[in-house]
């Protein structure tokens, strides 16, 4: 490849960079290193709190790891009564992934007697993914209006990474 044409195929490659990118799915370990437990009366953050300061999209994933528990996905009315009689979707190996596969509420709540009045339950609030097109999705769910309230922090933006790459791509060009 000639010399002069460097210029061209660095044009190339920092245009591709610049284009809208796919935002990649994330999967979120829900309780940290703890894991699914029942909190303990010091608990100074609960699922919820934790849940608030994420955003989930569709395509993300929930990571669930547990002890001699369970983890069961309801609906709302089973999750403010803490029933655990009648689940959407029962799981019980130690280790679930759940696909975050609809924007909307999903809601949880652990199996055992007693555990989720203690406050292991937990609502993750899912939005769609934006379409990298730019047409605009339908309308969001309407929000939850039950005691608690799920928010969700900022995520980067799909595009700054390759932003930033392609501006440092540039400058070491001109230099």
């Amino acid at each position: 490849m000639a010399i002069a044409a460097l210029p061209s195929v660095w044009v190339v490659i920092v245009a591709s960079l610049l284009l809208p990118s796919t935002v990649s799915a994330l999967k979120f370990r829900v309780g940290g290193e703890k894991g699914w437990t029942e909190p303990n009366g010091d608990a100074a953050e609960n699922y919820n709190h934790w849940a608030s300061h994420n955003r989930f999209r569709v395509g993300d994933s929930l990571y669930f790891r547990y002890e001699n528990d369970s983890l069961l996905e309801v609906t709302k009315d089973d999750y403010k009564r803490c029933y655990t009689a009648n689940p959407l979707r029962k799981f019980a190996s130690g280790i679930t992934t759940v696909a975050l596969d609809r924007s909307g509420l999903f809601f949880f709540i652990s199996g055992e007697p007693g555990h989720c009045e203690a406050g292991q339950r937990l609502i993750v609030r899912v939005g769609s993914r934006p379409d990298p097109r730019g047409v605009t999705a339908s309308p969001a769910p309407a929000p939850y209006t039950g005691p608690v309230v799920v928010s969700s922090a900022a995520r980067a933006p799909a595009g700054a990474v390759a932003v930033a790459l392609a501006a440092a791509l540039c400058f070491f060009m001109l230099h």
